[in-house]
């Protein structure tokens, strides 16, 4: 029989109020000599617990991979998503060219299925299924409030708009292309974005295209202050008074990174990719990467 002791034990796995032990191995789980047990009633504990750990409960939550995460353009932009659209023109030096550029560039290589990484409202890919008569866009956010707005607004494509509610960080389906449009400033660290450049690279097809959209901003003065002051400037003359774009700053650093735009492009190269910048207004950039 079971010592007493180890009995309660397994019988409090049992009922779910055991906490299963990590990988490490467990401190003080089995007694030296638990009181009043033969030798072959320790053997059997022994081996009763290791078995129990090794196959736990099947109401036990076995790990699942964190490869989400989270983000809310409401909380982060301090706008309501149903202004998002309006709001975005204001607060982006030269908007409406970044995206026709981007779609531009994408539609070239006239892709099957194009990826839009981050795709937000869907602003991105509605230019990009305007243009290309015949590809599909399948859109990925995190953010649901995002994703209902672009399910709204690309109603009119049916099929050809495909919708994931996930990370970019998740894995990517093999494609023709992949476009993100200030979304990937996001990643905190130049590291994971070389990652996450490999890993679009090799979700590509051969000669498949990445267009990345986003914002940059130089490592040294007086480039920076000049590049902070030209975007101050844009939002100044949409109507946002110059106190007010730093506000949206210092608010959108809890978030963002701005990476120097050639090390995106040398991440990209990295990568793999041809890279280039092609577009580029105030902080604001588009850079292709090209596969071979």
């Amino acid at each position: 029989m079971l010592c007493e002791s180890h009995l309660r034990l397994l019988t409090k796995q049992e009922e779910g109020d055991w906490e299963k032990p990590s990988y490490s191995r467990p401190k003080n789980i089995i007694p030296s000599k638990p009181p009043n047990c033969t030798s072959a009633d320790r053997a059997l504990t022994v081996v009763t617990i290791i078995y129990a750990i090794i196959l736990p409960p099947r109401h036990f939550a076995q790990p699942q991979p964190t490869t989400t995460m989270s983000h809310s353009v409401n909380r982060h932009l301090g706008i309501e998503i149903r202004t998002y659209d309006e709001k975005i023109r204001r607060f982006i030096p030269g908007y409406e060219t970044m995206l026709a550029i981007a779609a531009r560039e994408i539609i070239r290589t006239k892709p099957a299925l194009t990826l839009d990484l981050g795709g937000g409202t869907g602003a991105l890919s509605e230019a990009i299924l305007s243009a290309n008569a015949s590809g599909a866009v399948e859109l990925i956010d995190i953010d649901r409030g995002m994703l209902a707005q672009a399910r709204s607004r690309l109603a009119r494509f049916d099929g050809r708009a495909r919708f994931t509610e996930s990370s970019f960080h998740a894995p990517l389906p093999h494609c023709g292309a992949v476009a993100a449009s200030l979304a990937l400033h996001h990643v905190p660290t130049i590291g994971e974005k070389r990652a996450l450049y490999g890993r679009i690279f090799d979700a590509l097809q051969s000669g498949g295209v990445f267009v990345n959209a986003d914002a940059t901003m130089p490592a040294a003065s007086p480039e920076r202050e000049a590049t902070w002051r030209s975007w101050i400037d844009h939002m100044v003359a949409c109507g946002i008074e110059a106190p007010r774009a730093r506000e949206y700053f210092a608010q959108w650093a809890k978030e963002d990174t701005y990476f120097p735009l050639e090390d995106e492009l040398e991440a990209l190269r990295a990568a793999g990719f041809d890279a280039e910048c092609i577009w580029r207004k105030g902080p604001v950039a588009v850079a292709v990467g090209r596969k071979a």
